[in-house]
């Protein structure tokens, strides 16, 4: 009997899964493994929330496999080792694994080939897994990748998309190859409070659930904080327990203009790996560089730590702030909002917002974290990189009674009418019955600072 083994990375799931059924094929057996690598969470996944939502996840992954008849093989070290000596173990001829986008994900991949090739091992990497339309499957003429969205969106949606997979009936795994015990997230400090649960079985119900209530009023109520009417599928695309082909295949036979807007997001998504897998530098360096003189960190220090903790006396970007740390979730909103407020009010460098968002998103993405931080900062791909989000403004349109910043400022719950998005305007008593900070910047002289560093007079 020959045998295959599948890398799980990203894609924790079994319904739709390319790298999984084409390990199956003339009835093979298969080495369902995931490695832990300490490379990987060096390189900034070791989050709290995101190791506790993939404890959810692998033993979600396993129990799925184990009605099949199968099981998951965790194994602990360099993946690139682990991988061959799990092979060798099994007697496999073949490895199989989706492709991913980062420097990180590129390199492990070049090295896992050429360590699989000396061992006369085949590597087949599997593209648009992690991905609806896999990267560099549609370019513009004089490039590697589309730097602007509505190009890419219209390519992209002409795309053929290849049809859903359901899950195997069957895995076989060999007896002899052992297993590390699954990680658990009891005692793991740091996890949000409400740190929502991780898996494929809670990812699909999910999906039920937001296809029959949440995607026909998608496109009319996605800006809506208070309302919180977007999906939530965020966590599941990102550690792959939905298949981002399958939630397109599913939004365009529901139809409507909701679905329309929700497969646009979906679509973005794509276009920061595209991005990300021409540019990998760009999770680091500016895409577009406005040769910025950001603020020095220590000078800024105190205005960092209050937009940290949510206390800049902007209620509607604190409460944003404490969802997050809450959560480890934000509303898509709200990470706008919070985005533009440290980058162009406080002229803060977009690198420090990104490393406080990966310490604690669930969803932590290095394509889309770093470069929504960049589209929001001016750096890169937006086509109007100097917009200002003002968050008072902001705060009357998308949360204009007040609910989303009372939920989450528990100072203002009791201010009444919209003076909740002005504290600041509250007189005698009413100003001393509320706990809450001035704002740490005027948001006229911010804007100001931000024109005068981007030379716009």
């Amino acid at each position: 009997m020959t045998t295959s083994v599948v890398l799980f990375t990203a894609d924790l799931r079994v319904h739709d899964h390319p790298p999984l059924r084409a390990a199956l094929h003339d009835g093979r057996e298969v080495v369902p493994l995931f490695v832990r690598d300490p490379a990987v969470d060096g390189a900034g996944f070791a989050a709290p929330n995101r190791l506790a939502f993939l404890a959810d996840c692998l033993r979600d992954l396993d129990a799925s496999l184990r009605d099949r008849g199968g099981r998951l093989v965790v194994r602990s070290g360099d993946l690139v080792e682990q991988v061959c000596r799990v092979a060798t173990e099994a007697g496999a001829d073949e490895v199989h694994l989706a492709a991913d986008v980062s420097a990180h994900a590129q390199r492990r991949e070049e090295r896992l080939r050429h360590a699989l090739e000396s061992q006369g091992l085949r590597l087949h990497v599997h593209d648009a897994v992690t991905t609806a339309v896999a990267p560099g499957a549609v370019t513009p003429a004089a490039s590697d990748h589309f730097a602007v969205f509505t190009p890419y969106f219209r390519h992209w949606s002409q795309q053929r998309l290849r049809e859903p997979l359901g899950a195997p009936r069957t895995v076989r795994v060999p007896d002899a190859v052992a297993s590390d015990g699954l990680p658990s997230h009891e005692g793991l400090p740091g996890v949000s409070e409400g740190l929502a649960a991780g898996g494929e079985t809670e990812g699909r119900k999910r999906l039920t659930a937001w296809l029959r209530g949440g995607l026909s009023e998608y496109g009319d109520r996605h800006d809506d904080l208070p309302g919180d009417a977007t999906s939530r599928l965020s966590p599941h695309l990102h550690f792959g327990t939905l298949s981002p082909a399958e939630l397109v295949h599913r939004s365009r036979a529901a139809g409507g203009p909701g679905a329309d807007a929700f497969v646009r997001q979906l679509a973005w998504r794509d276009f920061h790996r595209q991005v990300l897998a021409a540019r990998p530098d760009a999770a680091a360096a500016d895409y577009r560089s406005r040769e910025d003189r950001w603020r020095p960190e220590r000078e800024a220090r105190a205005d960092i730590e209050a937009w940290r903790e949510g206390r800049t006396g902007y209620p509607v970007v604190d409460a944003a702030m404490r969802q997050l740390r809450h959560e480890g979730w934000m509303h898509n909103r709200g990470r706008l909002l919070t985005a533009s407020f440290l980058t162009k009010t406080l002229y803060v460098d977009w690198r420090v917002g990104a490393r406080h968002f990966l310490e604690l998103l669930v969803d932590g993405d290095v394509a889309n974290n770093q470069l929504n931080w960049q589209w929001v900062a001016g750096t890169g791909t937006d086509t109007r990189p100097n917009r200002v989000l003002n968050p008072v403004a902001q705060a009357r349109r998308f949360d204009p009674y007040g609910a989303y910043v009372r939920r989450w400022v528990g100072e203002l719950a009791e201010v009444e009418g919209t003076a909740v998005h002005e504290p600041w305007k509250l007189r005698g008593p009413d100003r001393a019955a509320v706990d809450y900070p001035d704002p740490i910047v005027d948001l006229t002289a911010g804007l100001a600072r931000f024109k005068q560093a981007r030379g716009l007079g």
